[in-house]
C-alpha cells in the first residue's frame, strides 16, 4: 500500500550508494524503481546536506529503464519535442500537462489490460486484432489535444487560427492585466482537469 510522500526514505551517499532507511538495507535504481510500480512512495535525500534529490532520481532511473535493450517507451520526436520546450513559455503549462495525460491514462489502463489480453488471449489471427485498445489510446490522444489547445489559449487573445486581426492603428479599449496571471494559469488548469474528469465518464 502507498505511503504519504516522505514515509520512506532514501539516502544516497557521495559513493553513490542508496540507502533504505525503512528497511535498513542498501538498494539499487532497479530495487527503486520496482518500490515505483508497487505504488510505494518515497524521498530520496543527499546523506550529506539533507537535500531533496527525488526529481534526479526519477530521471536516473527513466534514464536506465530507456537504455536497456527492448525497453525504450519515449519516441525520439516525442525527447526532441521534450527538448525544445526548455527556456519557452509553454513550459510553464508542460508539466500539468504532461500529469494530467498520465492521470487521465492511468485511468484508462486496467480496461486497455482487459482488452488487450482478450486480443492477445485467443487465436494468432485475433491477435493481429488490437483495434479496439488502439481506439482507446486515440481517444486518450484527441483528449490531451483538447487540453492543450485549451491551455494555449491562455497565450493567445483568440483561440488558435481564429479570431480577427487588429486593423492597423486601432487600439484596444479593453485594459491590460498585468496581474493576476498566475491566478488566471491555475483557473485555467482546473477547468482543464474538470472537463478531463467529465470526459473520462
Amino acid at each position: 500500500m502507498a505511503g504519504k510522500t516522505g514515509d520512506v526514505v532514501i539516502k544516497k551517499y557521495a559513493n553513490r550508494r542508496l540507502y533504505n532507511t525503512g528497511t535498513s538495507t542498501y538498494v539499487t535504481l532497479e530495487d527503486l524503481a520496482e518500490m515505483v510500480k508497487r505504488n510505494e512512495d518515497f524521498t530520496v535525500q543527499d546523506a550529506k546536506t539533507g537535500e531533496d534529490i527525488t526529481h534526479s532520481v526519477l530521471t536516473q532511473i527513466i534514464f536506465e529503464l530507456e537504455n536497456k535493450d527492448g525497453q525504450n517507451m519515449l519516441p525520439i520526436p516525442f525527447l526532441r519535442q521534450l527538448i525544445a520546450y526548455y527556456g519557452d513559455q509553454m513550459q510553464v503549462v508542460l508539466p500539468t500537462f504532461l500529469e494530467q495525460s498520465m492521470q487521465a491514462f492511468a485511468k484508462e489502463q486496467e480496461r486497455m489490460r482487459e482488452q488487450l489480453t482478450a486480443a492477445f488471449g485467443k487465436t494468432p489471427m485475433d491477435m493481429m486484432n488490437v483495434s479496439a485498445p488502439i481506439k482507446l489510446v486515440e481517444e486518450q490522444v484527441r483528449r490531451n489535444t483538447e487540453m492543450l489547445q485549451n491551455a494555449m489559449r491562455m497565450f493567445t487573445p483568440f483561440p488558435l487560427g481564429k479570431g480577427p486581426e487588429p486593423e492597423a492603428g486601432e487600439v484596444s479599449d479593453k485594459p491590460t492585466k498585468d496581474g493576476g496571471g498566475l491566478d488566471e494559469l491555475k483557473e485555467q488548469i482546473a477547468a482543464m482537469q474538470r472537463k478531463l474528469d467529465s470526459l473520462d465518464k
